[in-house]
């Protein structure tokens, strides 16, 4: 082999070599990204509730709760605090508490179907995301994780989960993250769950085999999927789902279903300070549209104002309602008023 031959040789070895491990390391990293990458969970007809529950739901007056509650197969004596108001023979409830509808086994049809379909379709997320495969991350923080910033993925505890300071889950609005827990959530008094990057709570899936049990005055994110007892102590929030294979047990709190993804078109925003506000405009708003009011301060939710959200019907380029507060007469606040539709 002439010399030339074997310089070429090896060069061509060396290209090969070169290509090779920069092949296998694409190869390892197209893996992680495929491990990495989770579908959202879905929830079925068991999304059209922000709380739904097997055996009951209570709430020491007053909380705040965004979206539609149900009960079933208990009936609706199961759902306590709440003061219902129900017309003899109506297929739901309505609550001071709830800006929303309540439905009860025991209410009329179809309520009664839809309610067993939908706690169907809560058992069937739960096992959806109890058997998802490959985790991302096994038994991080040997279940503490205070204080960690969280990247999409999937992660796994053979334990319990405890949340004893701030927890931050970092990623864009179409990225999932889910977390397989074999005990309890403990959240700790004050602590909160953050939102980073455009992570959205609609995408955020806790599914706990024990008692979730968030503290007072804690925030917290996400969709509980739980085997049993959902506890929320004095003044707690959540964005998210209370969705519970037993009971869902409320004091004071404030509960608002998920936002989706669309993004409303800012109409006016204003800043306000004392118990109430009086607001109107004209800002080119005509025919049927909803507008909704989104507040910048997570430490003072939007549900201790009331109204929460103003649907307002045949609008012909001006608007006026009155927001108060219920819960803080000092507090200073900053609105955003949106069109969403």
């Amino acid at each position: 082999m002439t010399k030339k031959f074997k310089n070429q040789a090896g060069i061509n070895w060396k290209k090969w070599f070169q290509s090779g491990f920069m092949l296998t390391a694409a190869m390892i990293f197209l893996c992680r990204e495929v491990k990495a990458a989770q579908l959202p969970v879905n929830l079925g007809t068991a999304g059209n509730f922000v709380i739904l529950s097997k055996s009951g739901i209570s709430t020491v007056p007053i909380s705040a709760i965004t979206g539609d509650i149900g009960v079933s197969p208990i009936a609706a004596t199961g759902i306590t605090g709440f003061s219902l108001i129900r017309s003899f023979g109506s297929p739901f409830a309505t609550s001071a508490q709830v800006t929303g509808k309540v439905y009860a086994a025991n209410y009329a049809a179809p309520t009664p179907a839809n309610l067993t379909t939908a706690i169907g379709d809560m058992q069937t997320a739960y096992t959806d995301a109890a058997g998802r495969t490959t985790p991302n991350f096994t038994e991080l923080g040997a279940g503490q994780i205070g204080g960690l910033t969280l990247v999409p993925g999937l992660y796994k505890w053979g334990t319990g989960v405890l949340i004893s300071s701030d927890v931050t889950l970092s990623g864009g609005p179409n990225d999932v993250w889910i977390f397989q827990i074999a005990g309890k959530i403990t959240q700790a008094n004050g602590t909160k769950i953050h939102l980073a990057g455009g992570a959205l709570a609609k995408n955020i899936f806790w599914q706990v085999a024990g008692l979730v049990a968030l503290g007072t005055t804690s925030h917290f994110e996400g969709i509980i999927m739980s085997k049993t007892l959902i506890s929320l102590a004095t003044g707690a929030s959540i964005n998210g789902r209370l969705l519970a294979q037993t009971a869902v047990t409320l004091q004071r709190n404030v509960v608002t279903m998920p936002a989706s993804a669309t993004t409303p078109t800012l109409v006016a925003g204003i800043s306000l300070s004392g118990t109430s506000l009086v607001f109107s405009g004209t800002n080119g708003i005509s025919g049927t549209t909803n507008i909704l009011l989104m507040s910048t301060n997570l430490a003072t939710p939007l549900s201790h104002w009331t109204p929460v959200a103003t649907n307002v019907l045949g609008l012909s380029g001006s608007f006026s309602f009155t927001l108060t507060n219920a819960v803080n007469p000092n507090i200073k606040q900053q609105f955003y008023i949106l069109k969403t539709q």
